[in-house]
This record gives C-alpha cells, structure tokens and sequence, in this order.
C-alpha cells in the first residue's frame, strides 16, 4: 500500500507529512475531549458551563489544527509536482533529442501533468492518512480500553478488516489501472497526432474516417473507465460494510457492559459516539485509495523514464573541431541504413547528396546525437560523438527546426543573450532585416511553429538565431526544402560566406545547391559510392552525373 521508491524520490515531502499527521492526532485528541465533556453534560455531571467551555476550545484547536494540516497537504503537493516534473524535464534533457524515439510527445505531456497531479492526491492525501490512520485507532483503543477493555478490543480488531479489503482489492486495481492508464495515453497519443494532421486529413477528405476511428477508442476508453469505476464503488461497499459493522458490534459489547454493570454510563455513552472514530480513518484512505493507485499507475511509467540508463556526456573543450567517420553502420531496426561508410570533413562547406532514403538525413541525425548505437567511429575531433556533449560545437537546422510563439527577440535569445544590434546584425545577414523592421522590429510577434510566416520567412529567422549562437560546426539538413528560390539562393549565399570561416555540412535535395562545396559526398542505399568536386563528380559518369543531370532536366522542364 506504500510504494517506497515513490515516497522516498521526493523526500522534501517528508517532514510536511509528518507535521500533517501530527496536526490530525492533535485534531483527535481534541475530539475525544471534547466527546467526554459532552457525555458529562449528557450524564447530568456538575460544572456544565466547564465543560461547555472545553468544548469550545477544543473545537478551535481543531479548527486550527486543520487549518494547519491542509497547509501541510499543500505544501507536500507542490513540492511533489516541482521535483517530480523538474527531474522529467532533466531526464529528458540528459537523454537528448533521442526521447522521442522511446516515448511519445503527448504521452510526455500527460505525464508531466495529469500523471503528476494524481501524484499530488497520493502525497498530499494518502500518504498521511494512511499512517494517522494507523495511529488514530490505536489512540483510540488505550483510551477506551480503561473504561471497557472487550469493547476496545473487538473496535480494534475489526479495523484491520478495511486495509485487507484493500489489499484484496489492490491485486484486481494494479492491473486495471494500468490498463486505463495505458487506454488515456493511447488515446490522448491519437487525438493529438489527428489534431496536428487535420488540414491534411480535410484535404483528402479522410477526416470522417478517423473520427470513427477516435470514437471507437473513446468508447473503449470509457468502458474501461466504467470497470474502474464499478470496482471503486464495490470496494467502498466492502468497506462501509466492515467500518459500520465493526461499529455496531462495538457498540453492542458497551451495551452489553452496561447491562451487566462493567461500565457506567457516561463510559458507555463515550464508547457509543467514538467507536465510528476507530473506523472514519481507514474509511477515508479507502476513499483515496483509488485515485493513490491511480497516481502509482502513472508512476510507474514515470520511473520508466527517470531509471532509464544513459551514459553521462562529457563536456570537454575543443579548439579545432572536425569531423570522421570510419566503417560507421547504422539501422533503425534490424535492417541497415548505413553500411560501413567513410568521410572526413575538416573546413569549408562539404555535400551530402543522393536520392531519397539513401541517408542523408540519417548521418545529421548521427552527428547531433539523437541514435547511439551505431557501430564504427563517429568522432568529433579526437572524440567519439556519442561519449560527449556535442550541442556547444554543432548547431543544426532543418524544416523541423521551430519557433516559439512569442517576440521575434525571445526566438533569438534561445541561441544565445545577444543584444539588439548583434540580433539585427544576423537579420541582415539573412536579408530579412527589412521585412522585420516593417512587422514591428525584434518585438514582432511570431505564432507557434512560425505560422505566420511564409516558408522562406521562416528558414531565414531560423538561420538567423543559428549564426547568432556562432557554432564551430553547422549541418544544415535539407533546409532550403520547400522554400521559394528568392531565400533560397539567400540561404545558400550566406552559407559560402559562412563556410569559409566554419565547417558547414549541407544535405540538400538540389544538386545545384552545392556545386560551388569543397568536396561532396554522394550516396545510394546507405553507401558513400562517390565522393570529390562537383567537376570531379561529373567527369566520373557515375550516380552523380545521373542524378545532376536529371534535375536539370526537370528544372528545364518546369522553366
């Protein structure tokens, strides 16, 4: 019923839960004297107005002593989500841009806050009504084990009867839950995914079809709410069962002390209105129970994410930076991509070409760190790519890289702290210094993903915020894609110019892109089969030559 790993990953957490038992017992106390002063009133005792008076301290003790206790469930709750959702944003930083290979975004997003909110019932609420759970009936049973010690003891044995129920329970509950957890995140997974594809799914009209699709899962999400639902109220019946049961029967070994003269009446009558006090506690951990073991579900794929093993990257200091490959393999499944392939790129710009799924793209993934397993060398320098932190030497762009919503000076700060005339320095070089001046200056506001922008617009502030962090190395992964010829040709300009200061590496889909590069590798089916000049390439009358002069071709064509 405790998970320790959980409870001692957060261990701030600890002495806000023992203040906030301490403040329940305290509220206890306060209840049994203030049960006592009333059964004197009852049994027709003297100095009413001092008991009335007791009375009445004792519920404002109470009253503060609550207070206090839902402090302390407070401040337990927050400190469990900031360290739970700070050692997840942490985990995923050492883990890289690999992540989302093993786990996807939207089961993150859950993670980090419906998954952690359950967390939050099970510090703030469970947690410490399970132990002053533990401790109220024993409070309770040495109180009224002096007047009548059979009553006591049955009221005392009887409470154990909850927690078996729910240990019964829990064996049926784990799996369950586990089940709903595993439904919520499929369909929150589906629901984003078709959320982020709708144009596309209107374009081709197949929107109807995954709606069908996603009513199906919510349908099967909410049968599986509707069994975790029925087994909760099964097992508070069980519960009710025993608390209210446990009651009765102590109530009737008092009555029964009574009649035969064991106990008077004013003890009688304090056994009579405490006993539900045995029972009200593991009544209420029952009732949290459901939504702890929920909070445990969530939990455990939580944990499956902070206990994941990655080896630390070192930070090391490079002065002259290049990069080499030698006999490097690479598959994202058991099949192959890359096999064995060669290269060295030491300054200047160097061309990664050749058709599509031969790849390109794969060895930009390779060199900014998002697979690890490969076999062979990747090194930057005189160091193996994987072993180190490459980020301070190797800025990547790309159609995916993206912008934030926020000021155009917010996008540019990511890169680095610059100031105004650095970050309109880098727009110049872009040749967007002026578009940006019209929308208002570095304080223009920019969409989510930079959607208010056109293609063009977009890449050249993406270049820009790049040459702002001033890397060693730039791999540019199809970046002038999809642009029109206009930034483009800007693009590719600035690039040269960059090139002859840093090691620039260009994937490009165009050919003509790169036939000014120092040397340019050309590949077909996860081998490097060319390598040289674009003069060079063409006088081999290889793959090379085929795929330039197609192009040209088509351009030709399309002119």
């Amino acid at each position: 019923m405790i998970n320790k790993k959980l409870l001692f990953s957060v261990k701030e957490s600890i002495p806000y839960i023992r203040k906030n038992v301490m403040y329940q017992w305290i509220g206890l106390i306060c209840n049994v004297c203030s049960t006592a002063c009333l059964c004197l009133i009852i049994t027709k005792q003297d100095n009413y107005f001092l008991y009335i008076g007791m009375i009445l301290v004792c519920l404002i003790i109470r009253y503060i002593v609550n207070q206090k206790a839902i402090e302390m469930s407070y401040s337990s709750s927050h400190i469990v989500k900031e360290t739970l959702r700070t050692q997840l944003y942490k985990k995923l930083s050492k883990i890289g841009i690999g992540y989302t290979n093993k786990w996807s975004t939207a089961e993150i997003v859950q993670l980090s806050t419906e998954g952690i909110e359950q967390l939050e019932t099970y510090f703030a609420s469970y947690i410490p009504q399970f132990f002053y759970s533990l401790i109220a009936p024993m409070t309770l049973f040495i109180v009224i084990s002096f007047m009548n010690f059979k009553a006591a003891l049955v009221l005392l044995v009887c409470v154990p009867l909850i927690p078996m129920s729910i240990v019964f329970v829990q064996k049926f509950a784990k799996r369950l839950l586990n089940r709903y957890w595993g439904q919520y995140t499929k369909l929150g997974d589906n629901f984003l995914e078709n959320l982020q594809g709708l144009t596309t799914l209107k374009i081709y009209e197949a929107d109807g079809h995954y709606h069908e699709k996603m009513n199906v899962e919510s349908e099967n999400f909410r049968k599986i709410t509707m069994r975790v639902l029925t087994m909760q109220l099964n097992s508070i019946t069980v519960m009710d069962l025993v608390a209210y049961g446990g009651s009765a029967l102590g109530i009737v070994f008092a009555l029964n002390g009574y009649h035969s003269g064991a106990i008077t009446m004013f003890q009688t009558l304090f056994i009579i209105l405490i006993s539900a006090e045995f029972f009200i506690p593991m009544r209420q951990l029952g009732s949290y129970f459901h939504i702890a073991m929920n909070g445990m579900a969530a939990s455990d794929k939580l944990f499956a994410i902070l206990e994941k093993e990655i080896e630390e990257k070192q930070n090391v200091e490079i002065e002259n930076c290049f990069i080499s490959a030698s006999n490097l393999h690479f598959g994202y499944t058991d099949q192959e991509v890359l096999h064995g392939i060669n290269f060295k790129a030491h300054n200047g710009m160097i061309g990664f070409v050749g058709e599509s799924g031969s790849g390109k793209s794969t060895i930009a993934s390779l060199l900014m760190g998002q697979y690890s397993n490969y076999r062979g060398e990747l090194k930057l320098s005189n160091y193996e790519i994987k072993d180190i932190n490459i980020y301070p030497y190797m800025t990547l762009v790309s159609l995916e890289s993206y912008l934030f919503s926020g000021t155009l000076k917010d996008n540019l700060s990511v890169a680095k702290d610059a100031s105004e005339k650095e970050m309109n320095s880098v727009l110049e070089k872009v040749g967007i210094l002026d578009f940006v001046h019209e929308q208002g200056g570095l304080n223009m506001h920019i969409l989510e993903g930079g959607k208010n922008l056109s293609g063009g617009q977009r890449q050249r502030l993406v270049l820009a915020r790049a040459l702002l962090k001033d890397s060693s190395i730039y791999i540019m992964d199809e970046a002038t894609s999809n642009i029109d010829v206009e930034s483009e040709n800007k693009i590719m300009e600035v690039l040269y110019e960059l090139s002859k200061e840093k090691l620039v590496l260009c994937i490009s889909h165009r050919l003509a892109n790169l036939i000014h590069a120092d040397v340019i590798y050309c590949l077909k089916d996860g081998d490097i089969v060319e390598s040289g000049t674009h003069e060079e390439l063409l006088q081999q009358n290889g793959v090379y030559r085929d795929l330039f002069n197609t192009q040209k071709e088509l351009e030709r064509y399309g002119a």
